[in-house]
């Protein structure tokens, strides 16, 4: 791991109070390239929180990035829940088939036991171990996926969404379980050591209208961040694809940061909701960090810098969302390298201003 002058809780701690950095934090989103590391295959990491612990830390050694994430894949709960989750030889797995099919069903659903049921309690073991290791140095996180999209994994995205117009009841009961489970499993977390990181793809306006996602996702994950926040801890919050229309909402839900995706602008993130939470992103993870080159990677970072490094409540350098698996090594230390030679205060140059980007 190259060498540093500040471990990233100490980057954090520092740049939070306005004092001297060396440079903005950096996180490209590891997942499952971790296994690439350990020459592991991803279906590996099943039922091993062991492995998924050596697999992160010797991730976050090799790149010396600024926060640990503890994941393999969007549906541990909705599994331990009784959905069916398919596992590839060496890549992520994916939802084989809800847990129900019809709303009449619902009522049988029962909250995950985070210590007891499917993946999660693997994953926790996982969460320790790392915080073991390494937590007196870089924030270790642990994945939660949110109540909506939890939802949409128990009985199926497309029938969700006929839900919300033709049943919004059984969208709401289905919501409700969902955060139970969250509840139990973010309190586990956070045992844990960890951070809550809460991810929730399907709130995104690409999937649900913003009336929707008001109606439906809103006070769910409102509830999850205040309960969140009762413990004391902050939360980062993930919706992928376009999200403008609810970046207002994501901030009044009490999410302290909000994770950019690529298909968002940055810069009018910053202009909207700059003032009121913390932002992370938009490196693009396929089209950059997976098939670019190095000079692709320290362009992107560039270009996502001066759009946001003066954003009123910080900003963090990160991929769009989580890397995909085979994402080149040394596109990664691309990403730090660029953030190194960029510093604090940033050196961006006029030619690395994006058109139309005023930072007055």
């Amino acid at each position: 791991m190259r060498e540093r002058e500040l471990t990233p809780l100490e980057r954090f701690a520092a740049y939070g109070r306005g004092e001297r950095v060396d440079r903005l934090s950096c996180v490209p989103i590891v997942g499952n390239t971790a296994a690439r590391v350990i020459g592991a295959r991803v279906s590996e990491f099943r039922g091993n929180g062991r492995l998924i612990a050596e697999a992160q830390i010797a991730a976050y050694k090799r790149f010396g990035y600024d926060v640990i994430r503890i994941f393999t894949d969007l549906y541990t709960q909705a599994e331990a829940m009784g959905a069916t989750v398919h596992y590839p030889s060496d890549e992520t797995a994916y939802l084989a088939g809800p847990a129900i099919t019809d709303p009449a069903e619902i009522d049988r659903l029962r909250p995950a036991d985070p210590y007891r049921d499917g993946n999660l309690r693997h994953h926790l073991e996982a969460m320790r171990l790392t915080v073991d290791a390494v937590g007196a140095e870089v924030p270790v996180t642990g994945a939660i996926t949110c109540p909506f999209t939890n939802a949409s994994f128990l009985i199926g995205t497309e029938a969700l969404v006929r839900l919300t117009m033709k049943d919004p009841e059984a969208v709401h009961r289905l919501c409700r379980v969902s955060l139970e489970s969250n509840l139990r499993y973010a309190d586990a977390v956070m045992a844990a050591g960890c951070t809550p990181s809460l991810t929730d793809p399907m709130s995104s306006t690409t999937v649900i209208s913003p009336r929707q996602f008001k109606e439906f996702s809103f006070p769910y994950l409102k509830e999850l961040i205040d309960f969140i926040h009762a413990k004391g801890k902050p939360v980062t919050l993930h919706i992928c694809g376009k999200t403008n229309k609810i970046w207002e909402d994501m901030a009044d839900a009490g999410a302290d940061c909000i994770s950019i995706d690529n298909a968002a602008d940055l810069g009018e993130a910053r202009r909207v909701v700059g003032d009121r939470v913390r932002l992370m992103g938009n490196v693009k993870p396929s089209e950059v960090m997976l098939q670019g080159t190095p000079g692709d990677v320290r362009r992107a970072v560039r270009d996502c810098v001066a759009r946001a490094w003066d954003s009123p409540r910080g900003y963090v350098v990160a991929s769009g969302c989580s890397l995909p698996t085979d994402t080149p090594f040394t596109n990664i230390d691309a990403m730090m390298d660029a953030v190194t030679e960029i510093g604090w205060p940033v050196r961006i140059d006029e030619s690395d201003r994006p058109e139309g980007v005023s930072h007055d």
